[in-house]
């Protein structure tokens, strides 16, 4: 490995929101255009994704992407979703922020998502995030690290994925800078208790974007892997478009547009010229 290279995690989320989703994922991961992907263990298609998953799970991470937004919970949730429907993240931050969220009724679910993914998948998951990042917000927070401490995920070595940035990086990135500040600014709390409990996290994170399928998704990733620190995690959201995932989803069309570059030989070119290599979490970590 040349001195100067760079290691980082690229993690496609939201695996098993719908079978064109899943099924771009998997390709992904086949042809070795990604190091992690993190899991929807709420939605449908996840225990049938999760059995196509589990044999390429020893060249990956696989994560659990907690989700506390827009689908139905796994569980009753009286407080949250009292319509048996997870509200929207204005409506998730309004009441999280304002203390309207039940800590007890939230932790259960985050339970029930867990044993949900190792039911399908058969293990701990590698990592935990939040679907839209809301394992940043108060209350869920401190359900999310209590469920890697009362699960003994901690101790199995499973990390954290936290969307936290150092806002010189963010500016100087240039892609995103509002939307990433804010993200940043919510997750620094997490950042400061995780690290307090000793629990496993990234330093660095990426791949934070407005859903504008007029982006040139290439040049933003080119400044992405640019700006990238150490220890970096870079989410993204490919996928094949179906009739599944535009009833649940309103993030389509940029999905086929990033499968379509991870795909391509300009990625690899990209990857080259930042000099930059696709690694596991464990692996990158071990080298600082």
């Amino acid at each position: 490995m040349s001195q100067r290279e760079r290691m980082v995690v690229l993690c496609a989320d939201d695996f098993g929101l719908a079978p064109g989703v899943s099924e771009a994922i998997l390709f992904l991961v086949e042809h070795a255009r990604l190091s992690a992907t993190s899991c929807m263990a709420v939605a449908s298609d996840w225990p049938r994704a999760a059995a196509l998953l589990q044999p390429l799970s020893a060249t990956i991470d696989v994560g659990l992407h907690l989700t506390l937004t827009t689908l139905p919970p796994l569980g009753p949730m009286p407080v949250l979703a009292p319509q048996g429907r997870l509200p929207s993240l204005p409506g998730l931050m309004r009441a999280a922020f304002t203390g309207q969220l039940n800590g007890r009724e939230i932790g259960t679910e985050l339970r029930r998502q867990l044993d949900a993914f190792m039911a399908a998948f058969g293990r701990e998951p590698d990592f935990i995030d939040g679907h839209q990042h809301v394992h940043v917000l108060p209350t869920i927070r401190n359900e999310t690290l209590a469920l890697l401490q009362d699960a003994a995920l901690t101790a199995a070595g499973t990390y954290l994925r936290i969307p936290w940035e150092h806002p010189a990086r963010i500016l100087k990135r240039g892609t995103s800078r509002r939307r990433s500040l804010v993200i940043a600014g919510l997750s620094l709390r997490l950042a400061k208790q995780a690290r307090l409990q000793g629990v496993l996290a990234n330093h660095g994170f990426g791949g934070v974007r407005d859903f504008d399928p007029r982006m040139d998704y290439r040049h933003f990733f080119q400044r992405t892997l640019a700006g990238l620190g150490a220890n970096s995690i870079i989410m993204c959201h490919p996928g094949h478009v179906d009739a599944a995932l535009r009833a649940v989803d309103a993030v389509t069309t940029t999905r086929a547009q990033e499968f379509a570059y991870f795909a391509s030989d300009a990625f690899c070119q990209d990857l080259a010229a930042a000099n930059c290599r696709l690694s596991r979490f464990r692996a990158m970590t071990s080298r600082r």
